[in-house]
């Protein structure tokens, strides 16, 4: 696990932690059982990076896990350092629902809002904070 004291890596919402205990009351009856909402990123999209989410059904090495208002979130070891100090919220409007992530490690986003560039923490410079 990868921590800085008093730097978490993701923090929740209420409402953020009141819609991972939905999807994870939904996912009850599957067959492995579900620890908790896996995010993550990946290349792609026209700013580079996508955020990732799934049913997370194992801890892997390297894995960060936070529990907060009784919601679990497992971030991916490779996203640790492009999340770290992210606040997770949801939003509900008129048209949509979703995830969104208050990332201070965003750099920019595209137009259609699907995809972002993020710049990782250096390690070396958190040590020093």
């Amino acid at each position: 696990m990868f921590s800085i004291p008093g730097l978490k890596v993701i923090s929740l919402t209420d409402a953020a932690a009141a819609r991972i205990l939905e999807i994870m009351s939904h996912s009850a009856g599957d067959e492995a059982p579900a620890l908790g909402l896996r995010v993550g990123v990946k290349k792609g999209g026209c700013a580079g990076m996508e955020y990732t989410f799934e049913i997370a059904r194992a801890i892997n090495k390297g894995d960060e896990v936070v529990t907060e208002k009784d919601a679990t979130v497992v971030v991916d070891a490779k996203a640790v350092l492009f999340l770290l100090g992210t606040e997770l919220d949801f939003k509900t409007d008129r048209f949509s629902s979703t995830f969104v992530f208050n990332n201070p490690n965003q750099v920019s986003a595209c137009g259609c809002g699907e995809s972002v560039e993020i710049k990782p923490r250096n390690e070396s410079a958190l040590a020093a904070s």
